[in-house]
């Protein structure tokens, strides 16, 4: 009779009672084994050429939650798009929202997508939405009712005509992809035959106890062997979010190049984000489609400011001393009150700025989260992360400005090389915009630099030249980190997160 180890005798047993052939979950059943001991048997039993191992991978499809709500309900430009044809194929979108019974989280969802599929015109101004074509069925809603009916579908039964929605509805995070190995494990001949004659297990001892010591049994007992390549379960040691870690190493090279952090709240006055930084106040930019107004209190106190209120507010009016015309119109302080959330970094500089503590020279840095109604995609987010920074010095120029914008680029993002842009902002002259080059994601945009206007400065009672840029993190990491969905950034998803490595 031949000796094996407990677990190798189960298996051999199980597969025998199989037929000669099973799969590896119903070994699990048959034996009340773990996965990883039936494998560290398996392996041992190939070895001996005893058993073989058939393995075969898997792609399964299945709704996540959201995904399971689109499909019973609809997906939410869809729903937007029946309500407005009912309406008569033009409305204003409040209605037209109303009448989809569209919750508050879909509604930017199914105007963008509305959009993007062409099935709408917007007239941001009057805020009227019109059908712009009648809407057929895509392959995303097609995929959405397939899996409804059908939940863990293997990629292989997919029609052929519905491969194209996995990705959209994946990055929508409707989609869960999951790979999944598959496991035959047969006898071979020399298994066979071995069974025929007979097997026993070995009693082994994979701990040296005090009490064998003691006794000493341990002369007369077999101590385990163990194969240190056979697989064992995975273990997922605690570690920090990559984003977070990425977070804290660009801080910590800021604050060594001799950078202090500035800080600040998430919701601001529409002074510090705005008109302290020379934006008029009927720009675009403080439409309700570009920035969200706080509902309740919808204003906030500037008496603490009345100094620079008074230069600000002159010079929107009429350039006061700054050698400019300003943007000839009554400027409103009602106006400059409302609360919001910010929308950039920059909001903080102009805070720095006007503050007692601000030093000459200095250079100031924030790493702040920002909020803009924007429509998500693959570089787009509600909410992003800045880094934002001003050097306030004599005689400083735009060449030291790309200097700091390249090392950015290279050090931080791992960037292969940049290139710059003119751009236009309100606050900033000359203007610059920062683009990077990595392999395999061609050139991404990074975000906006300049210098100050005098029309910013002079108010806030800084006469020196002051160099700034709001970068968008969330890319800078996305290029370090070889991600290609900004929604990644922020994932939760578990498998992603352990296979991560710390950088």
């Amino acid at each position: 009779m031949v000796e094996l180890r407990e677990q190798e005798r189960q298996l051999m047993l199980a597969l025998k009672d199989a037929g000669g052939a099973s799969k590896e979950e119903h070994i699990i059943q048959y034996s009340k084994l773990p996965s990883a001991a039936i494998m560290r048997a398996a392996m041992a039993l190939r070895e001996k050429n005893l058993i073989t191992i058939r393995e075969t991978k898997q792609t399964f499809l299945a709704l996540e939650e959201e995904g399971r709500y689109h499909a019973e309900k609809g997906l939410p430009e869809r729903r937007l798009i029946t309500a407005l044809e009912k309406l008569g194929g033009k409305a204003a979108c409040d209605k037209v929202y109303e009448a989809a019974k569209l919750e508050k989280q879909f509604t930017s969802i199914a105007l963008g997508w509305a959009q993007r599929k062409k099935w709408t015109i917007l007239d941001s101004k009057a805020k009227m939405l019109q059908l712009a074509e009648k809407p057929e069925k895509g392959s995303d809603e097609k995929l959405l009712e397939l899996l409804k009916q059908k939940s863990n579908m293997p990629t292989e039964e997919l029609p052929p005509e519905l491969h194209d929605a996995v990705p959209i509805l994946k990055s929508r995070k409707l989609l869960d992809i999951e790979e999944k190995t598959s496991r035959v494990i047969e006898l071979t001949e020399a298994g066979k035959n071995l069974l025929k004659k007979g097997i026993k297990a070995i009693p082994e001892v994979t701990q040296l106890t005090q009490e064998l010591i003691v006794s000493g049994k341990w002369r007369n007992i077999r101590f385990q062997k163990y194969n240190i390549q056979a697989p064992v379960a995975k273990t997922w040691l605690g570690k920090k979010h990559p984003y977070l870690q990425f977070l804290e190493e660009v801080r910590e090279k800021l604050v060594t190049l001799g950078f202090k952090e500035m800080t600040g709240t998430a919701v601001e006055l529409a002074f510090f984000n705005f008109d302290a930084l020379y934006t008029p106040q009927d720009h675009p930019a403080r439409e309700t489609s570009s920035i969200y107004y706080v509902k309740s209190p919808k204003e906030g106190s500037l008496d603490s400011y009345k100094k620079a209120l008074r230069n600000v507010k002159k010079t929107h009016e009429n350039g006061w001393r700054t050698a400019s015309s300003g943007w000839q119109y009554r400027y409103s302080i009602k106006e400059a009150k409302k609360l919001i959330l910010r929308g950039h970094g920059t909001c903080l500089s102009a805070r720095t700025l006007l503050s007692r503590d601000l030093e000459l020279p200095g250079k100031y840095f924030s790493i702040a989260r920002c909020y803009r109604p924007e429509i998500g995609d693959k570089m787009h987010l509600t909410e992003f992360n800045q880094v934002e920074g001003i050097v306030v010095d004599k005689d400083l120029t735009l060449r030291d400005l790309l200097g700091v914008l390249e090392k950015f680029a290279l050090e931080i993002a791992g960037a292969e090389k940049v290139k710059f842009r003119p751009d236009y902002f309100p606050f900033t002259e000359p203007s610059v915009e920062l683009a990077a080059y990595k392999k395999g994601y061609g050139w991404i945009e990074f975000g906006g630099s300049g210098i100050f206007r005098p029309e910013v400065t002079l108010p806030l009672g800084v006469k020196a030249p002051v160099i700034a840029w709001g970068l968008g993190i969330d890319r800078l990491f996305m290029m370090r980190a070889n991600i290609d969905d900004i929604q990644a950034v922020f994932s939760h998803d578990l498998g992603w997160l352990r296979k991560k490595e710390v950088i």
